[in-house]
């Protein structure tokens, strides 16, 4: 049984100075959450309640987001705001959540590396702490399900577009049955250069021999060590899959996307989504 996930929550943000400055990229709300709720949220959907958050300097928000927060409990029980007591001690108590930091930027294969100690020799999930994923069943659960069927490495992809093929690690495939068998992966190449439309969108199993692998890799794009290069690696040993997941994925990684992801997502709730309909079409009949 899968009962351990890893979210890398140490990126700078840069792309989104200067409101990153200050605050974690992963503390940037989507509609009424930071975004690291949702995907804490997931992995607790998914049966998973024992979670490490590598973190970085100035993360130290993700870590109070997630404790008790006495003052403000004191003052919602003289406003008798039981409804928002209950919500606080939700967030509080949503996991078993460990946290160590990555001490230099050295890529997502290095965060990954950092938490080797806490997954011991057991199969674990990785999601990507920028990403959020909207399903009847949650993409982490779907890969746990394949994992089990397959005993294998597998990772959620989506078809992209070709002018964003550039951002995201592209997988060779081979299909069989509901899954593809990785042959090579690519990070971040141009869409001439690419083996297929088909991205990695910040979800994964891995067994734990990609450890090895990840000690094993060389910087690359960036100068980083790539996950998806540990990857490329871990194929050579051992079968990894891809798994087209079934849901919805908001990519939370530029301020275009963060914006079209909060507006959608608050479009949904049925608490404020048919007033900013409404909103919006006053506000383009204007423009």
């Amino acid at each position: 049984m899968l009962v351990k996930a890893v979210i890398p929550a140490a990126g700078l943000g840069t792309r989104f100075f200067p409101i990153t400055k200050a605050q974690p990229k992963e503390m940037l709300p989507v509609y009424d959450r930071p975004t690291i709720e949702y995907v804490v949220k997931e992995a607790v959907d998914s049966g998973i309640d024992n979670i490490l958050i590598i973190t970085g300097r100035g993360k130290r928000a993700i870590e109070d987001h997630f404790d008790r927060s006495f003052e403000l409990e004191n003052t919602l029980i003289k406003g008798e705001k039981f409804d928002l007591i209950e919500e606080l001690e939700a967030s509080a108590n949503m996991a078993d959540i460990h946290y160590i930091r990555q001490k230099e930027q050295k890529g997502l294969g290095d965060a990954i590396f950092c938490a080797r100690k806490f997954v011991g020799n057991e199969p674990f999930a990785v999601l990507l702490g920028d990403t959020i994923t909207i399903s009847e069943t949650p993409c982490t659960k779907q890969l746990i399900k394949k994992y089990e069927e397959y005993k294998a490495s597998i990772i959620a992809v989506e078809k992209v577009n070709k002018e964003k093929i550039s951002s995201y690690g592209i997988v060779k495939v081979t299909p069989i049955n509901d899954v593809y068998r990785i042959e090579d992966l690519v990070e971040k190449p141009s869409p001439e250069e690419a083996p297929s439309d088909l991205g990695i969108i910040g979800r994964y199993v891995l067994t734990p021999e990609i450890f090895e692998c990840i000690r094993k890799t060389k910087p690359g794009v960036g100068g980083e060590i790539q996950l998806t290069d540990a990857i490329r690696l871990l194929k050579d040993i051992q079968a990894v899959y891809a798994y087209n997941f079934q849901g919805r994925r908001y990519d939370i990684g530029t301020k275009i996307d963060w914006l079209k992801s909060t507006i959608e997502i608050a479009l949904n709730s049925e608490e404020n989504g048919p007033e900013l309909k409404k909103y919006l079409k006053e506000l383009l009949n204007k423009v």
